[in-house]
């Protein structure tokens, strides 16, 4: 009888476990072997493509673009289209080496003064900074007052036919409360250091003075838009009384009057007229957080405003 046959059961039973660990731990150093080996030549390969010229970096650095710029809703400083993401995306397009030319596309009943003339002086100085990159606004379901004060910084108009072009104006709008709190018995407690500070305060009756002052706030303003609008436009502009009354026009109208220079879409102007028809996008998206935090910042300061002001912000509408 042999030796091994003579052997208690659990030492046989603690030699195969100590041999079947050394297999195992054999095993696990091939694998780990094999990977780090992979993860080597993957490596080996990257470098390769970044470093060996294979012929298709020239192509890709002529891949010429035309980038495109959303100015959707209402233009103010919370906003979607405020200034500060117009003017982020619109440094960002002028910025890239790839961009052949720059389409504003425009859908916006207007806004803020303040934030418009923001929008379109940073235009004109990304144009003289890059006068090799043009910019063409696209307009489509409207581009009304403060949106058209943007778009009059662009080289050329394109809009649709049925587009809603123009409102070359500006409004103060509130409301007066007086009838009615006489009627209800209440009474208006309204205590001011400085005789116009409650300036067209609602709650109040409306002051003959302070009516006059906010005239002539308005026209001042509707000036400045006249000039960018004339400076913008420029000979293209028909001699029409009613062209800065406030008025709006189709975009069939609007292009018979100056305001724009035909029909296009984003699609036509890039292929056609900048000669580029891949598109990129340079829009300045929010997510849902930022969004939810900029309607936030906006509902309080609206309701400061009006507490502070008691009239209706001033608008291009």
């Amino acid at each position: 009888m042999s030796t091994t046959e003579n052997e208690p059961p659990w030492e046989r039973q603690l030699l195969e476990k100590v041999a079947f660990a050394a297999l195992r731990e054999q095993r696990a150093k091939r694998r780990w072997g094999i990977f780090f080996k992979l993860a080597g030549l993957s490596y080996l390969i990257a470098v390769l493509v970044m470093v060996v010229d294979w012929g298709g970096s020239e192509q890709l650095a002529d891949a010429r673009h035309t980038a495109v710029i959303h100015l959707h809703g209402t233009i103010e400083a919370q906003g979607e289209a405020s200034a500060q993401n117009i003017n982020n995306a619109l440094e960002e397009a002028f910025a890239d080496k790839r961009t052949a030319g720059v389409i504003l596309r425009v859908n916006s009943p207007g806004g803020s003064p303040v934030q418009a003339g923001i929008v379109h002086d940073e235009i004109r100085r990304l144009r003289t900074k890059h006068p090799q990159i043009p910019l063409y606004a696209v307009v489509e379901d409207v581009c009304a007052s403060g949106g058209y004060y943007i778009a009059a910084a662009a080289d050329k108009i394109f809009v649709d036919k049925a587009s809603i072009v123009g409102s070359i104006g500006v409004l103060m709008d509130a409301f007066g409360f007086t009838g009615t709190m006489e009627k209800l018995g209440i009474e208006r407690r309204l205590l001011t250091a400085g005789d116009n500070k409650g300036f067209l305060d609602p709650f109040s009756p409306q002051d003959a003075k302070q009516k006059a002052h906010a005239q002539v706030l308005l026209r001042e303003i509707h000036e400045q838009f006249i000039d960018v609008v004339r400076r913008g436009r420029g000979d293209r502009l028909k001699d029409t009384p009613e062209l800065f009354s406030g008025l709006m026009w189709t975009g069939s109208q609007s292009v018979g009057l100056g305001l724009a220079d035909g029909l296009g879409t984003v699609g036509s102007v890039a292929r056609d007229v900048i000669k580029a028809d891949r598109i990129v996008e340079f829009t300045i998206r929010e997510n849902i957080a930022e969004r939810f935090a900029r309607r936030f910042r906006a509902d309080s300061t609206d309701g400061v405003v009006g507490s502070l002001l008691g009239a209706g912000r001033l608008m291009f509408r």
